[in-house]
């Protein structure tokens, strides 16, 4: 696995070719001692530019730095880090734009951990929790995801390869529910706006849609097909899913070892609304941007990130608007807010 790149592209600036100032960048690039595997923007107004990146290490000592773009030097800086247990299957800060809750960075791995960030520069970080749903067992199953309620930080899903999904209240640090969501492992989890809805992928090839309010039922958005060549057996797993925070009817998703991002329509279960195929490679990583209900990025092993514009759905989207070419396979993506 070649090392990843943590960077920003400036919308706002020009190309200085064009413009004759060559102060300004459009990229910045932080070139990690280890390969990367999970990265996060942090939302805090107060603190811009400031990223979470873990590490991917065969090891079971991991770490995850936070850094930081000096404006003056026109470099991302480390502001920080921490040993983290395996390496992490997902990093996100607290989804808090006004500093209003504490400075926290949740991880999951073995277990789903939250990290106090203190200091000015970020500089100090300590352990704050350690949430297990099974205290009755020294054996964890691992955790392949979390996704953070925008709406209410005191929720945090997880989802995991025993098959389950937990939703968590940090106030009192204990699983408000845990339910068996999947046939198989679950690989993500994902909220939608407000605090009833989320949903989840898994091997089994389903998306699920749960209603905290009544989780006696799930309703099945979409399920990948069995491969006629294969003599039956279910359908490719589904891998990552990301939930349109500005329009609550679309999702998006992506199977195994697949080069299209699949876009559902949860008013239209089963069928996609689109299916975007502009990768040479599989997919590795989709988000919907946080501005704009039409816009959504996805990267992949063929080393590039396209933003797609689904303005014009249902028509079919043939071409992407944008794109970038790492020097790598792009394992993850995230927008800053």
């Amino acid at each position: 696995m070649n090392r990843e790149e943590g960077e920003h592209r400036d919308s706002s600036s020009t190309s200085p070719a064009s413009t004759g100032n060559s102060s300004k960048k459009e990229i910045y690039t932080y070139q990690a001692p280890w390969s990367l595997y999970s990265l996060s923007w942090s939302q805090r107004l107060d603190k811009p530019f400031r990223l979470a990146l873990g590490s991917f290490l065969e090891d079971y000592q991991n770490k995850v730095y936070v850094v930081q773009l000096n404006e003056e030097k026109g470099e991302f800086v480390k502001r920080g880090e921490f040993k983290h247990p395996y390496p992490p299957t997902k990093v996100m800060w607290v989804p808090d734009k006004n500093g209003n809750q504490a400075d926290l960075i949740g991880t999951t791995g073995d277990y789903l951990r939250l990290w106090s960030v203190d200091g000015k520069d970020s500089s100090s970080i300590s352990l704050k929790a350690v949430l297990n749903s099974n205290t009755n067992s020294e054996f964890c199953a691992p955790l392949t995801s979390f996704d953070w309620n925008t709406t209410d930080p005191n929720l945090i899903g997880t989802s995991s390869i025993d098959t389950t999904c937990t939703i968590w209240d940090l106030t009192t640090q204990t699983a408000k529910t845990q339910l068996i969501a999947h046939d198989k492992e679950v690989y993500d989890i994902a909220f939608a706006r407000g605090t009833e809805l989320f949903g989840s992928v898994g091997a089994d090839g389903s998306v699920r849609m749960f209603d905290i309010r009544n989780l006696e039922h799930s309703t099945i958005i979409y399920e990948t097909q069995p491969d006629p060549g294969t003599g039956g057996g279910g359908g490719s797993p589904l891998l990552r899913l990301s939930w349109n925070k500005l329009d609550d009817y679309y999702l998006a998703t992506f199977a195994m070892d697949s080069n299209k991002a699949i876009i559902l329509d949860i008013r239209v279960p089963s069928i996609p609304v689109a299916e975007l195929k502009g990768h040479s490679a599989s997919i590795n990583t989709l988000g919907w941007a946080p501005h704009s209900s039409c816009h959504i990025a996805t990267g992949g092993d063929d080393s590039t990130a396209f933003i797609w514009d689904l303005g014009m759905l249902p028509k079919p989207i043939d071409d992407p608007i944008l794109s970038y070419s790492a020097e790598g396979e792009i394992n993850q993506l995230f927008w800053s807010a």
